[in-house]
């Protein structure tokens, strides 16, 4: 069984760490090797900001953020080298330059495994993300050759990004096969996503015509929601609060949520693109709308009868009605307002005349008559329906 274990070039290590960058270096799986070789040499310090090991599943799910469908895959590979990326921007000095490199990871271990050995490494710079799979030969290395493949991919990866000129070879072995390199650049959503949460006024506008950009005009109108997906229900009260405003409806939806794990990269791209040809949606990480209110000063807020309920109920501000004065003072100050409509619930038609809105929040809502939109079917049959646009 084949190993070729030997100790990787310090001369190498030595050419990282005097280049003109540091990273952190997140490995799951296999991989942490490339950590020890960055460490045993004198200098790590210029090199590394950070190494994280989330092996179990438990603690790459936290790493993440949410559970992938595959915890070995070019996906989430890449979503881990963004995870990286995103935490080396906190932990940078200044505006140095600064990498996310990632490796998952399934190799050689104690017991039997049905699958192929594998590896996908990405690293995540301020342009976009590279990303390599790797398959190995299975049942022909022990676990400590397939180790040191995997961390000398690692980096192999972090010097080209790094334009090192000593070449990191790969003895790859005759059923072995490194996958073509693959590169996305950075985009206003990968930009979102990375960035969005410590920078507070960033967000992202997809266009119906799938130009997608940096937000910077803010809407008239604004319909939030997950879109999850989008349905006939959004549809037409979208059409219908833009016609009584007189003024073009763009949806918005928030990739970060106050109780749930925040969104993957595909489930965002996913949402974008069903809204394609349709409407515009705002991609935010604004999860209340006091912070929408910031990103979007002026415009009126579409909301559900439900919704609206919601907004004046002191149990959603921690039980303080002084906080929630306070969350919905700062939204009018700004220049915001909601638009109600209407909705069936427990098999009646409510509105906002059954909301229980306090006389000093009233000028803060107006509603949408029911003759300009009615739907009498809840969002979760719609949902159930499971037929997207013009559907559930």
């Amino acid at each position: 069984m084949a190993n070729n274990s030997s100790a990787f070039p310090h001369v190498v290590i030595e050419e990282l760490h005097k280049a003109p960058g540091r990273a952190v270096v997140a490995v799951s799986g296999a991989g942490s090797s490339s950590l020890a070789w960055l460490m045993e040499v004198p200098g790590a310090s210029r090199t590394l900001l950070e190494g994280i090991i989330p092996y179990s599943q438990s603690s790459l799910v936290s790493f993440l953020g949410y559970e992938p469908d595959q915890y070995v895959s070019p996906q989430t590979s890449r979503d881990m080298a963004r995870a990286a990326y995103a935490r080396a921007l906190e932990l940078r000095e200044g505006e140095e330059s600064v990498v996310g490199l990632a490796c998952t990871a399934t190799i050689a271990t104690d017991r039997p495994k049905r699958g192929d050995h594998r590896a996908c490494v990405s690293l995540r710079d301020d342009a976009g993300t590279t990303t390599y799979e790797l398959k190995l030969a299975k049942g022909s290395r022990d676990r400590k050759g397939e180790e040191e493949l995997v961390s000398r991919l690692a980096l192999k990866t972090l010097a080209e990004a790094w334009n090192i000129g000593t070449e990191i070879p790969l003895v790859l072995l005759p059923e072995e096969e490194l996958l073509g390199k693959a590169w996305s650049a950075d985009d206003a959503i990968d930009l979102l996503l990375s960035e969005g949460p410590r920078r507070p006024g960033l967000w992202v506008m997809a266009h119906r015509d799938s130009n997608v950009k940096v937000g910077s005009q803010a809407p008239a109108a604004v319909l939030a929601g997950s879109f999850n997906p989008f349905h006939q229900g959004h549809d037409g009260l979208a059409e219908a609060a833009s016609n009584f405003l007189g003024a073009p409806v763009v949806l918005e939806m928030s990739v970060t949520n106050v109780d749930k794990p925040p969104l993957d990269e595909s489930a965002v791209r996913e949402r974008v693109g069903q809204l394609h040809g349709s409407w515009d949606l705002a991609l935010t990480c604004a999860t209340t709308f006091r912070e929408k209110s910031v990103l979007f000063p002026g415009c009126t807020f579409v909301v559900g009868w439900d919704t609206a309920v919601r907004l004046v109920d002191v149990a959603y501000y921690a039980g303080s009605e002084r906080v929630m004065y306070e969350a919905l003072g700062k939204i009018r100050e700004v220049g915001c307002s909601f638009l109600v409509a209407g909705r069936v619930e427990d098999g009646s038609y409510r509105t906002l005349s059954d909301v229980a809105v306090p006389e000093q929040l009233a000028d803060l809502f107006r509603e949408l008559p029911e003759s300009a939109f009615r739907l009498d079917i809840s969002s979760t049959e719609l949902r159930a329906q499971g037929k997207g646009r013009g559907g559930a």
